[in-house]
């Protein structure tokens, strides 16, 4: 079999640097190399499960999976996707190639597994054979480009997702899916199977088989769309989807049983230590902070942040923690035409999976959609378009808000129902401006005004008003 480690280091590099899924993409260079290759397929077109170590020069140093499709040199020269040459065949990513993907769902239809001298993977079914079966036609299409992992749908039937840049212990999403699988949630994609790794480089979770949702469109999509066109026709949409978020909380907090899941009270030493957290990161975004004209209203101010943020740790009812989404925005939503769909569990990608895993209360990802309808109406004037009408954010939130509490209230795991949130939820918006503010300092400069704008105001309103 082909020693895959000796694949070329510098072509590997430029491949893997041109991927929207590499984290550092499009800002600096990456030197690559694979430290172990599983072959799970030996039959031409060949398949191996790579495991690519990359080195950054800001000296990180990541860890990604790489599906690597083998074919002759002769049948390979002009595939898009191809890597290098290595010993007379062309090694390409097998996400592109639809008999590849076939065979990775089909592994996992068929409980496989595959074994080297320092690693295994094994291929999990949660459906039976019939529904992981590929279909006839070579029908294959990438999903949700630009994330950090790569989708594709399978014969219009099935979603194979690969996670690409790996963390040790069970993904978030999966350990989620599998929950709201096996308690009949409707509003979130059914789990049929998955893959992880066990070996001497990782345990993770590989990737997850799910069953294809017909949509609409994504909630960013239909959000932008409709504030071009009939901007009511999105906002007669959000109680529903604030029925949609309150229900999946309720549901993650049912389980008094599953020790994973059950809702608890947050201790002093889990709210120390998540105040700590945000008083580091608080630091590190106020002190490097560039001077310029958009950050001038908030320069100077991360002290007040921070003490805002603090409040937090001496409510004395602040509900209790339970799994939560963890990284709820529009784009993670899929609009069925009649319905809303919940994707993409695994939460913030730059965190731990620990950080990913830990109980929080569900009111961040109340705040965390608040926050997409505040991005969704400024992309409108930001990307060249006409402003969103007057109020039209201000009725995006209430007609949220209303349904979300109404399935909420009578659960009495929200402090106080709407009401007595309201604190709360402003000290989740803060808490999610400020990590807007770093990631858009980092990545999307010319998106700055946005997060200003949100610490601004939510500095200048007294506490809970």
């Amino acid at each position: 079999m082909l020693d895959l480690t000796r694949l070329p280091e510098s072509e590997l590099s430029a491949f893997i640097a041109g991927q929207p899924w590499f984290r550092a993409h499009g800002r600096e260079g990456a030197a690559a190399r694979v430290l172990e290759a599983t072959f799970v397929h030996t039959v031409e077109p060949l398949l191996a499960i790579a495991l690519v170590e990359v080195a950054t020069e800001r000296g990180l140093n990541e860890l990604y999976q790489v599906p690597v499709g083998l074919r002759p040199e002769a049948e390979g020269l002009h595939l898009a996707a191809s890597i290098a040459s290595i010993d007379g065949w062309t090694a390409y990513d097998a996400l592109s190639d639809p008999d590849l993907a076939y065979e990775i769902v089909d592994l996992v239809r068929t409980a496989a597994s595959a074994h080297t001298d320092v690693s295994v993977i094994e291929f999990d079914p949660r459906a039976g054979p019939d529904v992981l079966s590929p279909p006839g036609s070579a029908d294959l299409r990438p999903i949700g480009e630009g994330h950090s992992n790569t989708s594709v749908v399978v014969g219009e039937e099935i979603v194979l997702k690969v996670y690409r840049r790996l963390a040790p212990g069970n993904n978030p999403e999966l350990e989620l899916l599998r929950f709201l699988t096996d308690h009949g949630f409707a509003n979130s994609p059914e789990l049929l199977g998955s893959y992880e790794h066990a070996g001497r480089q990782i345990d993770a979770t590989l990737g997850v088989v799910t069953r294809f949702v017909p949509a609409e469109c994504d909630g960013w999509t239909f959000a932008l769309s409709s504030l071009a066109g009939d901007p009511s026709r999105f906002l007669e949409h959000l109680e529903r989807l604030g029925e949609v978020t309150g229900s999946m909380h309720v549901l993650l907090a049912s389980d008094s049983s599953d020790p994973a899941f059950a809702a608890e009270e947050p201790s002093a030493e889990s709210l120390a230590l998540v105040a700590a957290t945000l008083d580091e990161e608080i630091e590190a975004v106020w002190a490097h902070l560039p001077e310029s004209e958009v950050l001038e209203p908030i320069a100077g101010l991360g002290e007040e942040v921070r003490e805002r943020l603090r409040v937090l740790s001496r409510m004395t009812d602040r509900g209790r923690v339970i799994r939560h989404h963890g990284n709820f925005h529009l784009g993670d939503l899929l609009w069925t035409g009649s319905d809303w769909i919940v994707l993409d569990f695994e939460g913030p990608p730059d965190r731990s999976v620990a950080e990913r895993r830990q109980k929080r209360s569900p009111l961040r990802d109340v705040a965390s959609m608040l926050r997409s309808f505040a991005y969704a109406a400024s992309a409108t004037v930001l990307t060249g378009g006409k402003p969103p009408p007057d109020g039209w954010e201000e009725q995006a939130r209430e007609n949220f808000l209303r349904g979300y509490f109404a399935v909420v209230e009578p659960s009495g795991f929200i402090p106080g129902g709407a009401a007595g949130a309201r604190q709360l939820l402003e000290i989740f918006e803060l808490e999610k401006a400020v990590d807007e503010l770093r990631h858009e300092l980092e990545v999307r400069p010319e998106w700055l005004p946005i997060p200003v704008a949100a610490i601004e105001r939510l500095l200048a309103e007294p506490p809970g008003e």
